[in-house]
C-alpha cells in the first residue's frame, strides 16, 4: 500500500485527463469493458441506473464523502475512480496547481484532513477539450485505490440509493449532517 504525505507531489500518469466519465452500477444498459478501450454504450430508451455511494480514506478509515458516483478516467478507461459534484469539510486542497501531460486542465491534489494522505484531485480549471467531451461534470474526485466504497441506502434504509434521486447538496440531510463545506465552498 503506497502512502502519500500532506507535503508529496504526486506525479500523474502520462495519459492522465482529468475528467472522469461516470460507470452504470451492474446490469445496466451501460456497458463499459475493462479489456477494450471502448465507451459505454447506453441505449437511447434506458436510463443508466448510476449508486450514490459513500467514501472511506482507505488509510485511516475517515467519511470523505457522501455523495460518491463511480467514474473511470476518459483518456484510460481502465482507470476507476469516484467523483462527486461537492466537496465535504473532511478533505483538504493541496497547495499547488499543476496541469496534466495530456491537456490543458489544471489539477490540484485532495488529501484527507485526517491522516494527511493524497485521496484525490480537484480540477481547478478544465480545459476546453475536456468540457466539450462527454462527462458527467463532478470536478472532485477520488483514487479507487485510495479509499473505501458503500452503497448509500434511501431514506427508507432498504433501497440503494440512485443519483437520480439524490437531492441538490443544498438539501442533502446525509451531507448536510457531516458538516459540509460552507456553500461559497461547494460553488468553487
Amino acid at each position: 500500500m503506497t502512502h502519500f504525505s500532506l507535503n508529496a507531489a504526486q506525479a500523474p500518469p502520462p495519459n492522465f485527463v482529468p475528467y472522469t466519465r461516470a460507470v452504470s452500477s451492474p446490469n445496466t444498459a451501460a456497458t463499459t469493458t475493462t479489456a477494450h478501450s471502448h465507451r459505454p454504450h447506453i441505449q437511447a430508451d434506458v436510463v443508466p441506473i448510476k449508486l450514490v455511494y459513500r467514501l472511506s480514506c482507505r488509510h485511516c478509515e475517515k467519511n470523505v464523502c457522501t455523495r460518491g458516483m463511480k467514474a473511470i478516467l476518459l483518456a484510460d478507461m481502465k482507470v476507476e475512480l469516484y467523483s462527486t459534484d461537492t466537496p465535504s469539510s473532511t478533505i483538504h486542497l493541496m497547495d499547488k496547481d499543476y496541469l496534466t501531460r495530456t491537456c490543458h486542465c489544471r489539477i490540484r491534489d485532495v488529501a484527507c484532513l485526517e491522516c494527511g494522505n493524497i485521496i484525490g484531485y480537484h480540477v481547478v480549471s478544465p480545459c476546453r477539450q475536456c468540457l466539450s467531451a462527454c462527462n458527467n461534470g463532478h470536478f472532485w474526485m477520488f483514487h479507487a485505490d485510495a479509499c473505501l466504497a458503500i452503497e448509500r441506502k434511501d431514506e427508507t434504509g432498504r433501497e440503494f440509493l440512485v443519483w437520480s434521486n439524490l437531492p441538490r447538496a443544498d438539501k442533502d440531510h446525509a451531507f448536510l449532517k457531516e458538516k459540509a463545506s460552507s456553500y461559497d465552498q461547494i460553488l468553487r
